[in-house]
């Protein structure tokens, strides 16, 4: 299957290779120094978990200020442009954080937080006309391997990724990484990713329809299909629908980890999974409102993260504290999104959600408890961005969400819990 897959990608490559149909980026570079970026972005990070059953461990909660650098240098001129990246952090925690945890500070072998820490690498990097191949250390974007960004510091891999734009609206990735650093970890491998290649194409029809496939080979735990289509009706002034589709397919080695039993039984050889999730959105003016349903078949639920695959790679509609991905759930969502820049506040933003998720099939020490557990999450977030000033794009964002579900799933999933996110962003533009 793998062989297919090869030959699938070198078609795709060779042919955005020899179909240049649009101006080229290269042509355009200014130079190294010329085209050179550079950002700092201080993060203060507060996460707490307060679980509503004294018997699944203590409360958790971290508090923690970084700073995130991020260098980018231009390409230099000539038919191939040469370049080089770098990004890093350095954090310390805010008080003891006895009870550190939830992916944000690092914590010794007893349990407790760093006091401060620092990480990061550098890449190299050559572009040839709509081609750039990049190999260092790399935050990822992509829906079978993405890098964890919503703590305190972003998850790095480390390996080679080529991105190729040559034919126009077709975007085609390939790529090999062989470290896995999450958010939370000093070891640069930490999570020891052996191989992950990846590959996929992304294409945009019009200004209303696109549509993306990706594919993951994880060396020793997992194969992983993704597939998503988006497209938008427009309806009025002001007013559309917007229809998405993502699905998953998973297929896991023997060797494999996993996080939690209540994904299935760990000792059936050939654990596979389907994940999909379906969401209309009807956006008028400043509102939306969004429909979802999100559904697991095969003999395990949806894992990631534990298998060095991104602790990011969940792109669905019913993903927040839970993500609604155990065996066989099914799960359904309303949600609504208020725009106050319509009534004089530019910046300000609401979302709240109520995800629902029953028919879980649950298994503790190898024994099946349920086949119709249930779990909720009722979701809100508010965030503001500064739209103008000294302060420009600087953003404070308050998330709560209150996760429910029944002794079943609190037995072999989380328990119940009340968490509160609090973060604050500065970005300082260095160049």
């Amino acid at each position: 299957m793998l062989k297919a897959q090869q030959l699938t990608l070198a078609v795709l490559v060779n042919a955005a290779l020899i179909s240049t149909a649009f101006a080229s980026e290269q042509s355009e570079s200014k130079g190294f120094v010329e085209d050179a970026e550079g950002s700092v972005l201080f993060r203060t990070g507060y996460i707490k978990r307060d679980k509503q059953d004294v018997n699944r461990g203590d409360d958790t909660s971290s508090f923690a200020q970084s700073a995130i650098v991020k260098l980018e240098s231009g390409f230099t001129q000539g038919v191939v442009g040469f370049g080089a990246n770098v990004v890093g952090d350095g954090s310390f925690k805010i008080g003891e954080n006895k009870h550190a945890g939830n992916g944000m500070i690092p914590q010794h072998n007893d349990g407790s937080a760093y006091d401060h820490w620092a990480r990061g690498g550098a890449s190299v990097k050559a572009r040839v006309s709509n081609t750039t191949v990049e190999y260092g250390t790399q935050v990822l974007d992509i829906p079978v391997l993405a890098s964890n960004t919503a703590r305190m510091v972003p998850e790095y891999f480390t390996g080679v990724l080529a991105t190729s734009h040559e034919i126009e609206n077709l975007e085609v990735i390939a790529g090999k990484f062989t470290k896995n650093q999450y958010s939370d970890q000093i070891n640069s491998d930490g999570n020891d990713l052996d191989r992950a290649v990846v590959w996929g194409a992304k294409y945009k029809f019009n200004d209303q329809l696109n549509a993306s496939y990706y594919g993951l080979d994880s060396k020793n735990a997992l194969d992983r299909h993704y597939i998503n289509a988006n497209y938008t009706i427009p309806l009025a002034e002001k007013r559309s629908l917007n229809l998405d589709f993502s699905g998953y397919h998973t297929e896991w080695d023997k060797a494999a980890s996993t996080y939690s039993s209540s994904l299935g039984d760990t000792n059936v050889d050939g654990r596979s999974n389907n994940l999909w999730s379906l969401a209309g959105t009807l956006n008028q003016g400043a509102h939306s409102v969004m429909l979802a349903y999100q559904q697991n078949t095969g003999n395990t639920g949806y894992d990631y993260g534990s298998n060095a695959d991104g602790a990011q790679s969940i792109y669905v509609a019913n993903s927040y504290l839970s993500d609604f991905i155990g065996n066989h759930e099914k799960s359904a969502q309303v949600q609504y999104n208020l725009n106050f820049a319509d009534y004089g506040v530019p910046g300000l933003n609401w979302t709240t959600a109520y995800v629902y998720g029953w028919d879980i099939k649950t298994i503790k020490n190898g024994v099946e408890t349920s086949d119709d557990a249930k779990e909720s999450e009722f979701f809100n977030q508010v965030k503001y961005t500064v739209q103008s000033g000294f302060a420009k794009d600087a953003s404070l964002r308050l998330r709560y969400s209150h996760y429910r579900a029944d002794q079943a799933y609190n037995d072999v999933y989380m328990a119940d819990t009340n968490e509160l996110r609090v973060f604050l962003d500065i970005p300082v533009k260095l160049f």
